[in-house]
């Protein structure tokens, strides 16, 4: 689709019959949804004995991050029509490697952030998106300012997690808004112990392996097929590069992606909604893991966010990866491709992805997939009796890359 084609109706996005005979029932459950997230935050915040000291914990839980100094030059924010306007949050994982179990690729200290997304809410907040940034593209960074006056140099063909490395947060989000043009309204820095406790917090998450996973090398061993995973065997899930994916870290990223969009249909769930403490244990481990700027390193805030989701569905949140394509001197690194501009440019101007860039995107409603899925299945999304040639190839396209990255079909 063309940057400047007006995204099509409703109801060519679902051509299939089968689609049109689920809208009530999604919108119903959907409905559901949202009533019981409503009902059980408002008990677990708000109501009940012991209300003010589980306030009180949550809230002493969060950590704030220094803020952008006033002398960087940034972009200016985007003006758009309505009550509201769109949100950027650069979230980057902090990849210390401290605790148990956490150095299990070999990785050291010091290395930085091992992911980073940016995730774009639209001002109508019906859509989301997540485009992750790949920590091996090579970028100029630009000089960076700290709180206290120091600048941190600026260097040509680096990696895009030595920002991390050499200013944490603070430099990376920098460096982020100097080569998109997009402007970051929060800063969340997640770290990986306290992602194992979100995961425990919701009973695990459910994947699926496409075939076995036997790597003494970093004591990591999985079974093929659907699974549910808990805390630190979701924390090795997601660290493994060596053996699931053939692409290495893009494939590893790709399954984080899959990871966090199952994550967030488990926490949605009736299973995770209709036990209080499970809501709670969550949003414990959450507040305890995440690192905030000052606007958002409040449970308040927290909510209030929270809240504005209450239009968008998991069939509206997705995630994507920033075009790339290998530098030719190093196929070891990578580079961001001129559709990335375009791709920012959306963003700026609160656009919708488009097909371009949605057509691989992981979905949060999307099933794990089946380990006997192939690209020679002629699996599709789409009913199979109804599927074009070109929509048949495309699935199996779309399936081939699932599984290079260590997903099931």
């Amino acid at each position: 689709m063309a940057d400047d084609e007006t995204p099509p109706a409703e109801p060519a996005t679902h051509p299939t019959p089968v689609a049109r005979r689920r809208p009530l029932a999604r919108e119903h459950r959907r409905t559901v949804l949202k009533v019981i997230l409503v009902t059980h935050l408002v008990l677990a915040l708000l109501t009940g004995v012991g209300v003010s000291v589980a306030y009180q914990q949550l809230n002493n839980n969060i950590e704030t991050l220094p803020g952008i100094p006033d002398g960087v030059d940034r972009p200016d924010v985007v003006e758009v029509d309505g009550p509201q306007k769109p949100i950027n949050i650069l979230i980057m994982g902090s990849d210390t490697r401290e605790g148990e179990g956490n150095g299990i690729d070999g990785a050291q200290a010091s290395e930085g952030s091992d992911t980073t997304i940016l995730l774009h809410i639209s001002a109508d907040r019906k859509d989301a998106y997540g485009v992750s940034l790949p920590r091996d593209a090579l970028v100029t960074r630009p000089d960076c300012m700290m709180p206290d006056g120091e600048q941190i140099p600026g260097e040509e063909l680096v990696m895009f997690n030595e920002a991390f490395t050499l200013g944490g947060a603070l430099c990376t989000t920098q460096m982020f808004e100097a080569l998109t043009d997009v402007r970051v309204d929060h800063q969340v820095v997640v770290d990986f112990n306290g992602f194992k406790d979100m995961v425990d917090a919701v009973n695990g998450v459910e994947v699926c392996l496409p075939k076995d996973v036997d790597d003494p090398e970093h004591n990591i061993f999985f079974d093929a097929g659907t699974q549910t995973l808990t805390g630190q065997q979701a924390l090795n899930y997601v660290r493994e590069r060596s053996v699931l994916s053939v692409t290495g870290d893009i494939g590893r990223m790709t399954r984080q992606q899959a990871f966090i969009a199952s994550m967030i249909n488990k926490v949605v769930s009736a299973g995770t909604l209709s036990r209080p403490d499970r809501v709670f244990s969550f949003l414990d481990a959450a507040t305890s893991s995440l690192k905030l700027d000052k606007e958002l390193a409040n449970l308040p805030a927290l909510v209030d966010l929270a809240m504005q989701f209450k239009n968008t569905g998991l069939d509206d949140i997705r995630f994507i990866t920033v075009p790339f394509a290998e530098y030719e001197p190093d196929p070891n690194r990578l580079v961001w491709t001129e559709d990335a501009d375009r791709l920012w440019e959306r963003i700026r101007n609160d656009r919708r992805l488009g097909r371009d860039f949605s057509e691989e995107s992981i979905k949060a409603d999307d099933p794990v997939g089946t380990a006997s899925g192939s690209p020679s299945d002629g699996a599709s999304p789409t009913d199979s009796t109804s599927a074009t040639p070109e929509e048949t190839a495309a699935a199996q396209e779309q399936a081939a890359a699932r599984l290079a990255a260590g997903l099931c079909a």
